[in-house]
């Protein structure tokens, strides 16, 4: 029976950064790991970006600090028993804990069908299955359009690929960025090749003379259409893996509960990641948020904490997308419900994007400016009034 000072669940970013935050104040203490993914832990943003620009795959793998530490790899933690303090995976091992991280982060959701054919991507063999089906194949359906979608069907069209890219929304992005924005991405996706299919489903998926053929209703006539190709991708979003806390009574709500310092309802569990929810104090609300600089952070300091730092997570992550040639970095709440007031540096190419309620500005998107998101930050946590006139040049300059 592995006994552990220290036991992380989740073999992503917010585990690997939580080994960091550990061995910055205990150097010694025993960590063990246990991950779902035949891999050690490992950068995802790349999986839809820099690896589809020739960037290096060894260049994902994240450093780990390897005294007193065993990985437990291509395993799932079954049960967790809070009150004896012990975790049993899937293969019968039984694993005991002084102090645990739960960073089990998400799974994605599924359609009701076609589930052999779609890759639902989300991991470095999700990525290594379509890298190899794009090295012979010349078309992909992409069902779903937010930042796994977007990103895949630019990532494909930019290796030569022909993609149909099928989403629910009027138009791309028009849940996120303001009305001249969308219409530019529209036109840049078709420019790229993209076939666009905008207020669609997918219905079926099935297979026909080797090929995936994927049927969709297509527009607001609902018109049957199908789409012969050689691989489906599926973003359609993802489910928190709340069900350890759930069977450990732990507080659950929109994903697992914590405080301040990073802890759960029980004081020996933390969490951290994806799975997480905080409340964020600039925004004066509970959040969960499935992105790299939140995993990273996060990680680091549950890491610190659970080896007894006192620490404090009032942190603001910010997300980034990478579409062609263009890229944004974005703080706080990004949508296109909320006021919107664009000062563009020059008209499209550059600009700041500011979502604002009642005086207060809830999010900042920095189209093409980069190293602005501490700035982005400070105007989100300060408490205004904050109008279009005085926003104007703030960042652009």
């Amino acid at each position: 029976m592995p006994q552990y000072k220290y036991l992380i669940i989740g073999g992503g970013l917010a585990a690997a950064t939580a080994i960091a935050g550990i061995r910055e104040v205990d150097h010694t203490g025993t960590i063990g790991l246990i991950g779902a993914e035949p891999h050690p832990p490992y950068d995802r943003p790349p999986l839809s970006k820099g690896l589809w620009k020739d960037k290096a795959l060894t260049s994902i793998w994240r450093p780990l600090k390897k005294n007193a530490l065993t990985l437990h790899l291509g395993r799932t933690a079954q049960t967790l028993d809070a009150g004896q303090k012990n975790v049993v995976d899937d293969q019968g091992a039984v694993y005991t804990y002084d102090k645990l991280l739960l960073a089990t982060g998400c799974t994605p959701r599924r359609l009701p069908f076609g589930d052999e054919h779609i890759i639902y991507f989300r991991t470095l063999d999700d990525y290594t299955t379509l890298r190899e089906l794009a090295l012979s194949g010349e078309r992909f359906a992409v069902i779903g359009s937010g930042f796994i979608g977007s990103e895949i069907a630019a990532a494909l069209a930019m290796n030569g690929k022909k993609v149909a890219l099928i989403f629910p929304d009027k138009s791309l992005g028009s849940k996120i960025y303001p009305p001249e924005l969308v219409e530019f991405l529209d036109r840049l996706y078709r420019e790229k090749g993209i076939e666009m299919f905008a207020a669609s489903k997918a219905i079926n998926c099935d297979m026909r003379n080797g090929k995936p053929v994927v049927k969709i209703l297509y527009g607001p006539g609902a018109i049957e259409k199908e789409i012969s190709v050689d691989g489906v991708v599926a973003g359609i979003g993802v489910e928190a893996n709340v069900g350890l806390a759930q069977m450990a009574g732990l507080k659950v709500d929109n994903g697992i509960r914590v405080d301040i310092s990073l802890r759960t309802s029980n004081p020996d569990i933390f969490a951290a990641g994806d799975v997480a929810s905080f409340f964020n104090p600039a925004l004066d609300k509970w959040l969960r948020v499935e992105h790299e600089d939140n995993a990273s952070t996060m990680g680091g300091l549950a890491g610190a904490g659970m080896a007894g730092r006192t620490i404090t997570y009032t942190h603001q992550p910010f997300f980034y997308s990478d579409l062609f040639d263009v890229g944004y970095e974005a703080v706080g709440e990004v949508d296109s419900r909320l006021e919107i007031f664009a000062d563009w540096k020059t008209p499209l190419p550059q600009g700041v994007i500011y979502y604002l309620k009642s005086g207060r500005v809830r999010g900042v998107l920095l189209w093409n400016i980069f190293g602005q998101v501490d700035a982005a930050r400070a105007l989100i946590a300060g408490k205004g009034p904050f109008t279009a006139s005085n926003l104007k040049g703030r960042i652009t300059g």
